[in-house]
């Protein structure tokens, strides 16, 4: 299955405040926030929601295509993801720009408050998918909101399956724009408040927007995820219990590679989901969103301690090559 992964590529700054926001916050001053937070602790790492999904699939053994735009900055990250099986050939890289920045602080209570700087990835809306040839999937993340509706327009003429994961871009996105961009998905991906999120800019309920989507995947955080289509029981799947909490940077893009990659090999929606859920959790224990430790060995104990033997046995044999 030969999938492109379009979307932002960046740079992550990661922060640590050791306390709560919340006790910073005075409810009858938000009209006039101005905070400080400080950090005891950051860590720059490789990031953007397109590569982070484009490497996991990697780490699982299949072959994706990244499509974004990237600085000039960019040889040491380029280096990276194609070393770990990540076809970068697409990728754009900007004369003048530099990679686009993530720049992040999470509390104790795993809240966080994050900028980003488009930097490259503004360029993004210049790249022509076609050039990259024809894929069974291509995932719309976020991107140049330009870009992420010229993929799908591209996706649309040609008849090719494409997923909408518009994430972040909700806040800035208006309603033709979503409509747009989840018009005919095949799959759409979200978290919880971007669930609520696009029903409120799309003008749709949820039940408007499974008619025009073919499945929707909406993340709960700790509480797993649930799976839905048109005229059929919601699927919900339990998370992988963690055994320490060390960074939440990218673990949606962590559960969207597994899932992706249960999809790639034709697994239920079930078994796709489980395998989502078990990287999801292993990026959760680490810091940086392509920096955790991956086997098979290990992704089958989760599976198996999390959904029982019988859904680790008929895993095993596609994650035996996974290291």
């Amino acid at each position: 299955m030969r999938i492109a992964v379009t979307g932002s590529i960046a740079t992550d700054h990661l922060l640590t405040f050791p306390g709560r926001f919340t006790d910073q916050l005075l409810a009858d001053r938000l009209d006039t926030v101005s905070l400080s937070f400080l950090a005891d602790r950051m860590d720059v790492r490789r990031g953007g929601v397109a590569a982070n999904i484009a490497f996991g699939l990697a780490r699982l053994g299949l072959a994706p295509v990244l499509v974004g735009a990237a600085g000039v900055d960019f040889a040491d990250y380029q280096l990276w993801l194609k070393e770990h099986g990540v076809d970068v050939d697409f990728v754009r890289i900007s004369d003048t720009l530099h990679t686009a920045r993530f720049v992040c602080t999470t509390d104790r209570d795993q809240n966080q408050i994050a900028t980003f700087y488009a930097g490259a990835m503004a360029e993004a809306r210049e790249i022509d998918l076609a050039a990259a040839g024809t894929f069974d999937l291509v995932v719309v993340a976020p991107d140049d909101p330009a870009a992420m509706l010229r993929h799908t327009g591209h996706c649309r003429r040609t008849g090719t399956p494409f997923a909408a994961d518009p994430s972040q871009q909700l806040a800035r996105l208006d309603r033709d724009a979503v409509r747009e961009l989840v018009d005919g998905a095949r799959f759409l991906f979200t978290n919880a408040y971007e669930a609520a999120l696009l029903t409120e800019r799309s003008g749709w309920s949820e039940e408007e927007v499974l008619e025009r989507v073919g499945t929707w995947v909406t993340t709960l955080g700790a509480e797993g995820v649930v799976i839905r289509r048109a005229g059929q029981p919601a699927l919900t799947v339990a998370a992988v219990p963690a055994k320490e909490v060390a960074d939440p940077t990218g673990v949606g893009d962590g559960f969207r590679a597994g899932f992706l990659a249960g999809l790639a090999r034709n697994w239920p929606d079930e078994r796709a989901a489980q395998l989502g859920c078990a990287l999801a959790t292993t990026v959760l224990e680490s810091v940086g969103t392509q920096e955790y430790p991956l086997s098979g060995d290990a992704l089958l104990t989760r599976i198996a301690g999390a959904y029982g033997p019988d859904a680790a046995r008929e895993v095993g044999p596609a994650l035996a090559g996974v290291a």
